[in-house]
């Protein structure tokens, strides 16, 4: 007999909930650009980006030299109890991009950790634990952040450190709200905001927090101004706004470089992850200071903000700064969305294309009508994959495939890219190429 298949010995040792894309799942072993290259030798080009968080792309020298660098020193980790001179720099960057003042820096390992730190914060400041969230929202996997996640199928519990009260605004295609004009779904959810607050709570709210684009939700989003409709009447009551840019963050969505500054509003926390790091593992809060130091209690996070991650997100962040990423995602983005929506006008498999920048969505339904096909996606899934193409699924009904290619991405790689979605988009809904059944 031989070697068990890797496949095998995964469901033997990890748990059954960990999900893995596709029918026969692949590990990827090389990559380079924006393409990455399986154990078979296969190589497909990356429209997923390791969950957004391989930003800039693979291989690039001037991440990996930086982190060889720090290597060379023999310190890989010293712990937050002592100074660590990357750590303090990339903070100082931070804080100056995030527009919020007085602004002082947590550095975590991952979002999940960077949001239950955010909510921590929040409740502590305001001596509250309840919550305002939004209906479709994901925000990690830890005990608060499952309890604030507004999805049934990533909440595996109902219990909480904290109340929350969900409220209407991220998921707009299937809301009551949704044949609203931009200005009236803005206001119907306010005053849905303001019924939840007199009703749902008993006044004294901790805090609301919010994905300026849901991410897991199927890359779904609002308006702009809504969260700065939603922030005035946080405002009146002294409640707190948490922006989570774990994934909207960087640029990324194009015409911002933080996905919250689409709404005219400056939250009093941001937290932030995945691109930051472009595949080391980083995450961190970004808060007014007084927010920031109201613990009452001495705290450190061993692996937060470490030398080598810190070394590499601050080379990240030059690079992503240095070459102006941020309009190329803008550039790319609308073709992306103009392309995609070409496609959806042959197929009526497609319900919905939505997002900003890199960050794009492509909701699948029963020809006819906004019933969620979950097979539909799963056909787009493996029919991507078949013709070398990686791209991503979600959803509230996990019928989203959700497009997020590292920044670096190229025109000509765009145009390969929806060739490939074009295709399989007419093989999910059993037509061909220019609409004919």
């Amino acid at each position: 007999m031989g070697e068990p298949r890797l496949i095998d010995r995964h469901r033997a040792v990890l748990p059954s909930w960990m999900a893995l894309f596709y029918d026969d799942p692949i590990e990827i072993v090389h990559g380079h650009g924006r393409r990455v290259t399986d154990s078979n030798g296969k190589t497909y080009l990356d429209f997923f980006a390791g969950i957004l968080t391989n930003a800039i792309g693979y291989d690039v020298a001037e991440i990996s030299d930086a982190v060889r660098k720090q290597l060379d020193t023999g310190i890989l980790h010293t712990s937050t109890l002592y100074l660590i001179r990357s750590q303090v720099e990339l903070a100082e960057r931070i804080a100056r991009l995030s527009g919020i003042p007085d602004a002082k820096v947590f550095f975590t390992n991952s979002g999940t950790e960077a949001n239950e730190t955010a909510l921590m914060l929040a409740t502590q400041y305001r001596r509250s634990n309840q919550v305002l969230a939004l209906r479709n929202s994901y925000h990690g996997r830890a005990f608060a952040t499952v309890g604030v996640t507004g999805n049934r199928g990533w909440s595996a519990s109902s219990l909480s450190p904290v109340k929350v009260s969900y409220v209407h605004g991220g998921y707009r295609y299937r809301s009551p709200f949704a044949a609203l004009s931009d200005a009236d779904y803005i206001a119907a959810c306010t005053d849905d905001l303001r019924d939840v607050l007199q009703t749902g709570t008993s006044g004294d709210v901790a805090c609301m927090i919010a994905e300026p684009i849901q991410g897991v939700g199927g890359f779904s989003l609002p308006p702009d101004g809504l969260f700065g409709s939603f922030a005035e009447v946080l405002a009146e009551h002294g409640i707190l706004f948490i922006s989570d840019e774990v994934q909207t963050g960087w640029g990324r969505t194009g015409g911002d470089f933080w996905g919250i500054q689409a709404h005219g509003v400056t939250p009093d926390l941001m937290t932030f992850a995945k691109g930051l790091g472009n595949g080391l593992a980083i995450g961190g809060v970004v808060a007014r200071g007084e927010i920031m130091d109201s613990l009452g209690a001495s705290s450190i996070s061993t692996f937060g903000g470490n030398p080598v991650s810190t070394v590499g997100a601050r080379a990240v962040l030059d690079y992503l700064l240095d070459h102006d990423l941020q309009a190329n995602a803008a550039t790319l983005g609308a073709k992306l969305i103009d392309g995609l929506r070409a496609v959806a006008a042959k197929h009526p498999v497609v319900g919905d294309v939505r997002g900003k920048g890199l960050m794009v969505g492509i909701e699948l339904v029963e020809p006819g009508g906004m019933t969620p096909s979950p097979a539909a996606a799963m056909t787009v899934l493996e029919e991507t994959r078949r013709h070398g193409l990686l791209v991503g699924k979600g959803g509230l009904h996990n019928n989203v495939i959700r497009l997020a290619p590292p920044m670096t991405l190229t025109a000509e790689e765009l145009a390969e890219a929806l060739d490939i979605l074009a295709a399989a988009v007419a093989a999910a809904d059993g037509t061909t190429r220019d609409g004919a059944k």
